[in-house]
């Protein structure tokens, strides 16, 4: 039984939605975290809703925050609630992508997913497994799990643009390429990268700026 994600919500600024990007946070955070990009984002994307859910636990190592699966080198969790909690994480994550579409009378590709960090992680695992491509992923300072079962298990393959901080220390920017290059092993056609030079674990006005020339791109905005 999937979990509902606790999730906030940014109207259009035109009053009218023809698109809608799901935020996706880091470990320890919350969906207010990355809210916070609606504001530079709209402008430039008048006719977007922005969502931004909760991931579905409470987080050990940040008791304010919450996780989408268990990190063992963090919070002491074992390698097999781990899995078992990612496995969890990835049927919530479905059951709230495909409520959206439903609420919203969305299609596939008008929707974008930006993740960040954990968000990212989790986003790069079940959208290339879901039946339909959305228009694309945004995929900010994170790292590709299992990249050895993505050829097998991908039955769409979204545009994915990957940015990392070359200064990041905590998912390593080395994730990047190691990411790209499973991606285009497993037939992805369009995988694009950016570096943010000086950036560390964040997200940099420079990185932000690439991401929404993408987003605006495959919503067909560009």
């Amino acid at each position: 039984m999937t979990r509902a994600l606790n999730s906030q919500r940014r109207d259009a600024l035109s009053g009218e939605m023809r698109s809608a990007v799901v935020f996706l946070h880091g470990y320890g955070a919350n969906g207010a975290d990355l809210m916070g990009l609606a504001d530079p984002l709209a402008e430039h994307l008048p006719d977007t809703t922005f969502f931004a859910p909760d991931a579905p636990e409470d987080c050990a190592g940040s008791p304010m925050g919450f996780q989408w699966f268990p990190i063992p080198w963090i919070d002491g969790s074992s390698e097999e609630e781990s899995m078992e909690g990612m496995a969890r994480a990835v049927d919530d994550l479905n059951a709230y992508l495909d409520g959206i579409m439903v609420d919203e009378d969305l299609l596939p590709e008008q929707v974008m997913v930006l993740g960040f960090s954990q968000g990212t992680m989790i986003a790069l695992h079940v959208l290339p497994r879901r039946e339909d491509a959305v228009a694309g992923l945004v995929a900010f300072s994170g790292r590709l799990l299992r990249p050895e079962d993505l050829k097998d298990d991908a039955v769409c393959k979204p545009p994915v643009l990957l940015i990392h901080g070359d200064q990041d220390d905590v998912v390593p920017v080395q994730s990047l390429p190691e990411a790209a290059e499973a991606l285009q092993e497993a037939g992805w056609k369009e995988v694009y990268a950016h570096i943010q030079n000086g950036t560390g674990h964040g997200i940099a006005q420079d990185g932000l700026s690439v991401a929404l020339a993408f987003m605006r791109e495959r919503l067909g905005l560009g």
